[in-house]
């Protein structure tokens, strides 16, 4: 063997050596201290880090146990005609001591029988009392036990944007689950069912599949709302949800807990649009914002008090003339003010008249062409909601 190759061999077999001398003592190292440093341990419950958490937990702590799980239980037919059990699901809360539970409509609307669990764990049936789709609310009750929580309402109508909002409920049945945000807006109207709901509030707290009929909550811990829908495109939240005032639950709550059913006040005005102060000056009228009158109901208050609908169409040119999607119908008198209030729009005048229980004394400011009069008139049951 050569001298060269001898030297190459022992020089590779060096290498090896020292490569397992070096991996020996990376395998065999010790590995790092580290130093954690430890919270102190507390005894005592956690402390909120700020005001705006402690309300948060308080409101929690304070409505959680008035909020409960609706659990609505009915059969259905199959494509073999058979009954096939089918089970939804929502919130709700009480609302007083004799056992009386504020939800949605939609959330009890087809059910059978219902089951409510209470956020103890506590299980009972409970019996649909009665329900108003023109609200989407209803109302069911449970046999009252000693202990049970309450939530007080509050008074809606004194809420403001930006306001915090607090909501309760179960959403996808994660029973009492909250959520925060704010009121991102108010009197917000919108189309459900092919019922028009008015003057919602719009807040951006969390609101999902579950969350239907639970309450939303001011940091005083009043239900100033009853969660009822989302806007959304994909189905899940999206930032806005929409509840039903405090207020309005109140008065169709205690409706339906004293007859079973709400009851609208209805003067007779079957159809009007809003009148803007040009189309007015067009049609021969004074220039005022107002609910222009389409049609009144024949025997309604409104008739009786003589107030009238529309006579003619309106042409130009030969052609009919389209106001708000539908054609322009002049010869109405126009609505600019109930009990003081100015109505500019339809809604404005649906939202006061609201207010008004039935049998109540109203009166109307009225323009019919460019004379202003006022015609006292009494509200009756609106006989086109039923209550099914």
């Amino acid at each position: 063997m050569s001298r060269l190759r001898t030297w190459s061999i022992a020089v590779t077999l060096s290498v090896i050596f020292g490569s397992g001398i070096v991996v020996g003592l990376w395998l065999n190292r010790q590995p790092p201290t580290l130093h954690v440093a430890k919270a102190p341990e507390q005894s005592e419950p956690y402390k909120p880090l700020d005001t705006s958490e402690a309300i948060v937990m308080k409101v929690y702590r304070d409505l959680s146990p008035s909020v409960v799980n609706i659990v609505a239980k009915s059969l259905a037919m199959n494509f073999w005609m058979r009954p096939v059990p089918q089970q939804g699901q929502g919130s709700g809360f009480v609302v007083d001591p004799q056992g009386y539970i504020v939800t949605n409509n939609h959330v009890v609307a087809n059910a059978q029988t219902l089951e409510v669990t209470f956020s103890s764990g506590k299980k009972v049936n409970a019996k649909l009392v009665g329900r108003d789709p023109q609200s989407d609310l209803a109302v069911i009750k449970v046999e009252p036990f000693s202990g049970m929580a309450v939530a007080p309402l509050g008074d809606s109508d004194r809420l403001a944007v930006g306001q915090r909002v607090i909501a309760i409920g179960n959403p996808f049945g994660f029973q009492n689950t909250a959520t925060t945000g704010f009121i991102s807006a108010l009197n917000r109207d919108l189309m459900i069912d092919r019922r028009e709901m008015m003057g919602m509030i719009q807040t951006d707290a969390a609101i999902n599949p579950g969350n239907s009929g639970g309450p939303l909550i001011d940091s005083r811990g009043e239900v100033i709302g009853i969660n009822t829908a989302i806007y959304s495109q994909t189905g899940g939240f999206m930032g806005i949800g929409l509840a039903l005032p405090a207020n309005r639950v109140k008065k169709v709550a205690a409706q339906i807990m004293k007859w079973g059913r709400a009851i609208y006040p209805w003067l007779g005005i079957k159809f009007s649009v809003d009148l803007a102060p040009e189309v007015a000056e067009r049609m021969g009228l004074s220039p005022v914002r107002g609910v222009l009158i389409y049609q009144v109901a024949a025997g309604s208050p409104a008739a009786q008090a003589g107030l009238r609908g529309g006579t003619s169409w309106a042409v130009v040119g030969g052609q009919q003339v389209f106001y708000h999607g539908r054609p322009l119908l002049m010869g109405g008198d126009v609505i600019i003010a109930l009990d003081g209030v100015p109505t500019p729009t339809v809604d404005d005048y649906r939202n006061q008249l609201l207010q008004k229980a039935v049998g109540a004394k109203v009166q109307l400011k009225v323009l019919r062409g460019k004379q202003e009069f006022t015609v006292d008139l009494t509200t009756v049951a609106d006989p086109r909601i039923q209550n099914n």
